[in-house]
Order: C-alpha cells, then sequence, then structure tokens
C-alpha cells in the first residue's frame, strides 16, 4: 500500500448526497477533504489548494465533465482524476481515460469501489512525487556542481539523470566509502569531485593519488609521510596524503592496480583510521572520506586480479557505475555543443554551428575513449575551424566504427580455427591495451580462460 501524507482530494459533484456519502466513506486521518458543486467553484479551490486527486462526475452543471477533465489535465497536470460515471455512460468513461482519467466508478457506488479507485490512484500519485523529487535533485545537484568547479555534468539520458541521483544521495553523508566504475574516459575523477563538493567536506581537501604510479618504496612516505632524516634524503619532514586529505577526501584512482602487499598495509589504515609516518612511533588520527575508482570488470576485481576481498568490501560500500559514452548516445550532441561552446570561450572563436552530418557521424562512432575522447576532438575541431561553422573535415576520427568481420568461409586459409583464436586475442589485448579484464569481456569469456589462452600460444603481453 503507498502511503501519502495529508492526500488532498477534490469532490465535484453537483448532487450534495454524493459528495457527502463520498466524504463519508474517505474518511481518513491521512485524507484532506475539498468539495465542490460546480465546476468554478472547483477551479477556484484548486486554484488556492494543493490538490492530488480530483473526482469528477460526468454530468455537471456549467460545463461537461468531460471538459472539466480537459481542463484539469491542461491547467494542472500534476492532479489525477477519477471519473464518477452512470452504468449507461461507458462511452465517455473510455473517452475520459483518453483524455488522462487515472480511474472511474460507477453510481450507486460502493465503498470497496471508491477505495479500489483510490488506492490505485494514489500509485500514479506516489509515481509523479518521485519523478518530480528526481527532477529537482538533478537540476539542484548540477547547478551546486557548477557552482563549485566551474563545469557541468553533461547528460540528459537516463542514466545520467540516475547517476546525478545517486550522486545526490551519497554526498550527504560523511563517511560511506564510495567505488566508483566505468571505462577509461568516462569521468570517475569528475564524479569523485562532485561527490566531495555537494558534502560536508567541500571546504576541506579533495586529493587525488593514482594509484597504479605508486611505487612500494614509496607508498608508506607518500600516503602516511615520514619525519625529517627518517631515510636518506628525508631532509625535511612530509605530510602524507591520508593527513593532507584529513576532513576532506582522498581519491584513490585505478585502485584495481595496487600492489598486493600494499593492500594489506593500507587495508590496516583504514580499518584502524590512524595512520604512523616513517620515522616516527606517533599514530595520527585522521577523517578522511575515501573514494575509489577502477576501469576493471568489478566482478573480477578481488577474484580475477588478486586484489583482497575484505579491502574491496571495505572500499565499496557504495557503488557507482558509469555507462559507456556508446551506451548513452543521446548525449552526444548536448555534450558537443557543450564543448564547442567552452572552446569558444577559451579559444576566443565565434562557432555557432555545426554541420548536421558531424552530428550523424559521431553518433555512429563508438568512443572508445569516451567522452574524454569527444572533449580531445571537439578542442581539435574548433582550432582547425577557421569559420563559423564546423563540419565533418575539421574532425579525425582515427577509430571509425566498423562493422563486425565476418570469416569468409569460401577459402580454406580462415578454417585453422587455433589461429583464430589467436588473431582474436591478440586483437582484443591490442584494444584493450593489455587490459587482460577488458580483453576476456570483449572476447566474453572469463578472465582465467583468457589466461589460460595467452599461455597456450604463448602471447606476450
Amino acid at each position: 500500500m503507498v502511503s501519502i501524507s495529508n492526500l488532498r482530494i477534490l469532490i465535484l459533484d453537483d448532487e450534495k448526497l454524493v459528495r457527502d456519502e463520498l466524504e463519508e466513506f474517505l474518511n481518513d486521518p491521512n485524507f484532506r477533504i475539498f468539495k465542490a458543486e460546480s465546476p468554478s467553484e472547483a477551479f477556484n479551490i484548486m486554484d488556492k489548494n494543493e490538490i492530488h486527486i480530483a473526482i469528477i462526475d460526468i454530468n455537471l452543471p456549467e460545463m461537461n465533465g468531460l471538459d472539466v477533465l480537459e481542463k484539469v489535465k491542461h491547467d494542472f497536470p500534476e492532479i489525477e482524476v477519477i471519473m464518477i460515471s452512470g452504468y449507461s455512460e461507458m462511452d465517455s468513461v473510455i473517452h475520459s481515460m483518453r483524455l488522462g482519467a487515472s480511474d472511474f466508478f460507477t453510481k450507486p457506488f460502493r465503498l470497496r469501489d471508491v477505495e479500489s479507485a483510490i488506492e490505485r490512484t494514489k500509485k500514479f500519485v506516489h509515481l509523479k512525487k518521485s519523478l518530480v523529487e528526481v527532477k529537482r535533485n538533478y537540476s539542484i545537484i548540477s547547478e551546486e556542481f557548477y557552482k563549485a568547479m566551474g563545469y557541468e555534468i553533461i547528460g540528459d539520458s537516463p542514466q545520467m539523470k540516475n547517476l546525478i541521483n545517486l550522486i545526490g544521495k551519497v554526498a550527504k553523508t560523511e563517511n560511506t566509502s564510495v567505488l566508483i566504475t566505468g571505462e577509461s574516459g568516462t569521468g570517475k575523477e569528475l564524479v569523485a569531485r562532485a561527490i566531495h563538493y555537494l558534502s560536508s567536506r567541500k571546504e576541506n581537501y579533495f586529493y587525488a593519488v593514482n594509484c597504479s604510479a605508486i611505487p612500494e618504496s614509496l607508498f608508506e612516505s607518500e600516503f602516511f609521510g615520514h619525519t625529517k632524516g627518517a631515510f636518506t634524503g628525508a631532509s625535511a619532514s612530509k605530510v602524507g596524503w591520508f593527513e593532507a586529505a584529513n576532513k576532506g577526501t582522498l581519491f584513490l584512482d585505478e585502485i584495481g592496480d595496487m600492489q598486493l602487499n600494499l593492500q594489506t598495509k593500507f587495508l590496516r589504515v583504514l580499518e584502524d583510521r590512524k595512520i604512523m609516518k616513517v620515522g616516527s612511533n606517533i599514530e595520527i588520527p585522521f577523517d578522511t572520506r575515501i573514494i575509489a575508482a577502477t576501469n576493471q570488470n568489478i566482478e573480477g576485481l578481488h577474484s580475477e586480479k588478486g586484489f583482497r576481498l575484505d579491502l574491496y568490501h571495505r572500499i565499496s560500500s557504495f557503488i557507482i557505475h558509469l555507462e559507456p559514452l556508446r551506451n548513452r548516445k543521446e548525449d552526444i550532441p548536448l555534450l558537443l555543443d557543450y564543448f564547442v561552446k567552452y572552446f569558444n570561450r577559451v579559444m576566443g572563436k565565434s562557432i555557432s554551428e555545426i554541420d548536421g552530418a558531424v552530428i550523424r557521424r559521431l553518433l555512429a562512432y563508438e568512443f572508445p575513449g569516451n567522452v574524454r575522447e569527444l572533449k580531445n576532438m571537439v578542442e581539435r575541431a574548433v582550432i582547425i575551424c577557421d569559420a563559423n561553422r564546423l563540419s565533418l573535415s575539421h574532425f579525425q576520427l582515427t577509430h571509425p566504427k566498423e562493422e563486425k568481420r565476418r570469416i569468409d568461409f569460401s577459402t580454406d586459409e580462415n578454417l585453422d580455427l587455433e589461429l583464430v583464436e589467436m588473431d582474436c586475442i591478440r586483437k582484443a589485448l591490442e584494444r584493450s591495451n593489455n587490459n587482460k579484464s577488458k580483453a576476456a569481456d570483449l572476447l566474453n569469456i572469463t578472465w582465467q580462460s583468457l589466461d589460460r589462452r595467452i599461455k597456450k600460444y604463448k602471447i606476450e603481453v
């Protein structure tokens, strides 16, 4: 049962007995009942009060109930309408449903019929309120993020609207660790910064670290800091990343590439919430939110790459997945327009038109580099363009979308299964920059299966 507090119901019927009987039927502390005997009185009530459900009789003075329904849907689209009809008015009922009525019941009505119609319509009201709230949150979060960062998260696709909604929800929590997954170029750091700048930690430091670039010898010094003279070359004390990001956010990019022996040290610190500088025996507590990101397959992060399961659970309290650009192509024209305007400002250009062929070509393109690739494309195009109109000649599509190649079985040269398999594996590794998890996804096999084949065919990675 859908619960909506203080549901406001308007009853429009010219018969006082009907109005009073419905009011008695709907006697509920969660309902507030308004009554009107004419359309003009009903519209006056709607003008002055927030109404959720209107119960309207088909036969009314001043104007027909169907005309009232049509006007309500035009002037007050947020109101759901239930029609009251007689048994002989079923054609009118069908017409009313086409005009947007949510439900109906017939005279003489029974309490069960009225309750059922109200209950079904409450679900529409609840859904509509939820959608309005999501749109409101999307607008507010986008505006706040723009004020804080100077640029926006662009997109009108369902995936992007859901992303904005998730960012808004998790930003309200202070300490929840977040794992952001998605291909390279999808904007994982941008999302991490959005969570930080929309949270209560926004006045403090956001520190971004690339885990794949940390050598084992510098791990403790970089993360925890060191004291003066702690080791050869330590000519001064150094603040570590945890300490630098205290009260703020520490963003760990490519967490899946962290070496296994370093994961153990990292997990211990996350559990204790204390660090000890190299060369010191004093524990320093910290209050830092952890946001991690990876472009690796999330299911394979802990099982296939030797990533510690306990660390995986520690950093993935809340998971946000970013869809690749090819899966939300309706956002491409919006992003294209945004980047053109952005580079216009940066470069002092005045490009005001984009050839339709450009949009069609970009919509047909796979974008292996995602949003980052599109941004780079537009930057180059704006630099080259000397007119006020972008055309295809200004774009360099280095990886055009290709139709899937089919093996030609009319000759015998392609029938060697092992050669075909080796060729597919090499191409998958090439496209994924030797990332086995991504290559396995392209080949639709498990990471372990791919690894066995690489060893079998002695393919260099």
